[in-house]
């Protein structure tokens, strides 16, 4: 974080659901996440030294991929602010990690867009306005648009009604406000529907292009429980007009849906 202690800081990892998977939102990176077995531990039967992977690489990994995590949630909360430099070592100390797992996450985090990498400071939040937002739901718009329309005329009814649960998931998050989980569950149930084309490749980029667009844009209002009801009700409206085949509706729906607060 900017030149300052982890406590002045005010920025900590999220504590809604999916913020360290599998584990206690304690705000802290798991004990056994954070160091290997003891050399005094005693082997388990059939355990065979000279035949494991060493443990300290596959943890430093684990690791690195939960902060990634964290600190892409404490984006789309906006608990990393537009414009602010924060330090590998200050945040590390907010996760109770070393530097270097942070600074391996910042470092994916800059090949996406999402930070720009300050020499001998650490990263500063990239700053985007309301222009980036609307070429960002433009494209999405040429690429999913058209697949939608077809996969609208050639899926079968029962497959669309087996992404109810994640639309319902979306409004799960939407009514306790919370903005990580929902951006999560947002882009699961695009996926969902995106896969259905057949197309990898497809899903990646248009997956990308979804996690860029949930970013905060600088001096923006924070997105409201009302907006993330209204955009987790279209979910459900596009798949009844799906199951319906009614393709002027689908095709309104997502060009609406890509304009909203976190569509």
């Amino acid at each position: 974080m900017e030149q300052g202690s982890a406590a002045r800081e005010g920025v900590r990892p999220p504590y809604g659901p999916g913020a360290y998977a599998g584990t206690p939102a304690t705000g802290r990176v798991p004990e056994q996440m954070r160091v290997g077995r003891s050399q005094d531990a005693p082997l388990a039967r059939g355990e065979h030294t000279h035949s494991e992977p060493p443990a300290p690489r596959v943890i430093r990994h684990s690791v690195r991929g939960q902060i990634l995590q964290a600190l892409r949630a404490a984006l789309v909360d906006g608990e990393l602010t537009p414009g602010q430099v924060y330090s590998a070592p200050a945040l590390g100390a907010r996760f109770g990690v070393s530097a270097t797992p942070v600074r391996e996450a910042m470092q994916q985090l800059a090949t996406e867009g999402a930070v720009e990498v300050v020499p001998n400071r650490g990263f500063r939040v990239s700053e985007r306005g309301p222009r980036e937002l609307a070429e960002l739901a433009e494209v999405r718009a040429l690429i999913e648009v058209p697949v939608m329309l077809r996969l609208a005329r050639t899926v079968p009814a029962d497959r669309w009604s087996a992404l109810r649960p994640l639309a319902d998931a979306t409004a799960t998050a939407a009514a306790v406000g919370d903005r990580a989980s929902y951006a999560e569950c947002d882009r699961a149930f695009h996926r969902a529907v995106l896969t259905l084309a057949g197309n990898g490749q497809l899903v990646a980029i248009a997956d990308e292009l979804h996690r860029r667009s949930q970013w905060p844009p600088v001096a923006g209002p924070a997105t409201r429980r009302a907006d993330l009801l209204a955009d987790a009700a279209e979910h459900t409206a596009l798949l009844d007009a799906l199951i319906a085949q009614d393709l002027t509706v689908v095709q309104a729906l997502v060009r609406e849906h890509f304009t909203g607060a976190d569509g």
